[in-house]
């Protein structure tokens, strides 16, 4: 087995290898490199995201290019909810502008399942948007390091 066909740490999870989990995927997806992001999904990852259901890395990927292509400025943060063995629950908010110049916020909760690879074979995402105007940004780029604060509920 390569290394791309695993992602350390591995479940079973306790509280810090959840985190590292969760910061891992917040990093990742901050780049908004959609290949780096789908390459921590098994080759048969089961999606959904909204109310978009997709599966298998090659989808994830092309559905990540596509919303970064829409979503400009992205930018994330991700907090630890719960977990159990193979599995975790996040809470997160990004912020991003569209292509036609209005920002947003985007508040969701996602269900996570792992392999024993430590590859995420099954990720489930409700998101719900919320018009905002460039004065109400509050996550600007990645997160910094050390940085642990928690999301805002509002």
């Amino acid at each position: 087995m390569d290394s791309s066909d695993s992602r350390p740490p591995f479940p079973p999870f306790n509280e810090e290898t959840a985190w590292k989990k969760v910061l891992g995927a917040e990093a990742a997806w901050n780049t908004r490199d959609p290949q780096r992001v789908a390459g921590a999904y098994s080759l048969d990852s089961v999606w959904r995201n909204r109310d978009v259901f997709l599966v298998g890395r090659p989808a994830i990927e092309q559905f990540l290019a596509q919303k970064w292509a829409k979503e400009t400025e992205y930018a994330l943060r991700k907090d630890l909810w719960a977990f159990s063995g193979n599995r975790i629950a996040v809470r997160f908010q990004y912020e991003s502008r569209d292509l036609q110049g209005q920002w947003w916020r985007s508040y969701g909760n996602e269900n996570w399942e792992f392999d024993e690879q430590g590859l995420m074979r099954r990720r489930e995402a409700s998101i719900n948007d919320v018009a905002i105007d460039e004065a109400e940004r509050r996550i600007f780029g990645a997160r910094a390091e050390g940085d642990s604060a928690g999301i805002p509920l509002q």
